[in-house]
């Protein structure tokens, strides 16, 4: 398909229909906000979600890409505002034969809850719940919460009140290892109590949605395996997977799509016992930062490092397949791979992973090859280097 692809978003592959909510628990900034894919029950004309959910975000985007709000807010709401999610939204829930295993998905510097809805969907649709959260550590391109109003019932028709939090960058006279590193550790926090939320609900405990929705947390409660947890993420997202495996055993394995290993504490790299599947693009990584992916792949045989050839760091995004020649030239969001084989490639090599270190009784193991580096447009560790940093 390649540069002839439609500027939308793929259906999901598996088997199962997809279903999507925004969930936001709690009224502080130590509260969570995600959007959750999961496994539902197929639905007529089905109300599909926004890609973008809300202007602000465009603004967001902006101040990210260092132009101005003024114009480059309308020409992302212009270019990406219609574009919707092909999930059913609010979809009923599709109780499993077994319980289903947990993913929690952390996004990368810039991004929100809603970039990587392919490979979120994916997963979900392979049988997977998949709690894509927002981080609030200033590292969004925007977020919010809604604080409780003095002496408020929270009725459920009341209009929410909001507070948002804004994109920062590296505060000048401050070196980016500190604020990035203070950064990662807040959010591989979130990681964990996005876990911690999940079991919360599985015991039976109420656990209401601030936001207005008709999804009820409830459905989950006897429908999430709570043995078999993993934590993912891409770029500023994929070392903190990796750190949240440290910080939360429970978390048995990570997947790292392009990981940018910088922020993390080199005091801490042996503390990473859990099995972690580094997924690089070809043009992202340096030397410096495979090499400690290597340290980790050295002490745990079934750590792996494998590359996607052909791709760039934004393959691993929904941006791939909403940009076309024009905004590519300028944002370098496609590689020479077309973005569906990336997306199978990435989907295809973490659900073989996943399967490995989860027990997982599918057929995922028919993609175990992807895991040594073996097959058409992948390559065993990182053989290029060529980064773009």
């Amino acid at each position: 398909m390649g540069g002839a692809a439609s500027l939308a978003l793929p259906w999901a592959a598996g088997p199962h229909p997809v279903g999507c909510a925004d969930v936001m628990v709690g009224r502080t900034r130590q509260g969570l906000f995600f959007r959750l894919f999961y496994p539902c029950q197929p639905r007529e004309g089905a109300e599909r979600p926004l890609w973008i959910p809300r202007y602000e975000y465009c603004g967001g985007l902006a101040d990210f890409v260092n132009r101005s709000r003024r114009w480059c807010a309308p020409l992302l709401s212009f270019a990406f505002g219609a574009c919707r999610v092909p999930v059913s939204w609010n979809g009923p829930f599709k109780p499993g034969s077994t319980r289903y295993p947990l993913i929690i998905f952390s996004h990368g510097l810039g991004a929100f809850r809603t970039v990587y809805s392919a490979v979120c969907a994916e997963l979900a649709s392979r049988g997977l719940v998949v709690a894509a959260l927002e981080h609030r550590d200033h590292s969004a391109s925007a977020t919010y919460f809604c604080p409780a109003e003095a002496g408020e019932a929270a009725a459920a028709a009341e209009a929410l009140r909001e507070e948002w939090i804004p994109y920062r960058r590296v505060p000048p006279g401050q070196k980016e290892f500190h604020f990035r590193n203070k950064q990662v550790h807040q959010r591989a926090g979130e990681c964990m109590r996005g876990l911690q939320l999940f079991e919360d609900i599985s015991s039976g405990k109420s656990v209401p949605n601030v936001l207005h929705s008709d999804f009820d947390l409830s459905v989950l409660q006897d429908s999430i395996d709570l043995t078999k947890v993993a934590v993912m993420g891409h770029s500023f997202g994929g070392i903190t997977a990796v750190l949240a495996t440290v910080k939360e055993p429970r978390f048995r394995c990570a997947v790292a799509l392009d990981a940018w290993m910088f922020p993390l504490d080199n005091a801490l790299y042996p503390e990473v016992s859990k099995p972690v599947l580094f997924i690089n693009t070809e043009k992202f990584q340096t030397p410096e930062s495979v090499a400690k992916m290597k340290r980790l792949s050295s002490r745990n045989s079934q750590t792996k490092i494998i590359t996607i050839l052909g791709s760039v760091h934004q393959s691993q995004t929904d941006f791939t397949f909403l940009t076309g020649k024009f905004v590519n030239r300028i944002f370098s969001t496609r590689g020479s791979l077309d973005p569906y084989k990336c997306l199978d490639i990435n989907s295809r090599a973490a659900l073989a992973f996943l399967q490995r270190h989860l027990n997982l009784n599918e057929e995922f193991d028919q993609w175990d090859h992807l895991l040594e580096g073996i097959g058409d447009s992948v390559a065993a560790e990182a053989p290029l280097c060529r980064s773009s940093l």
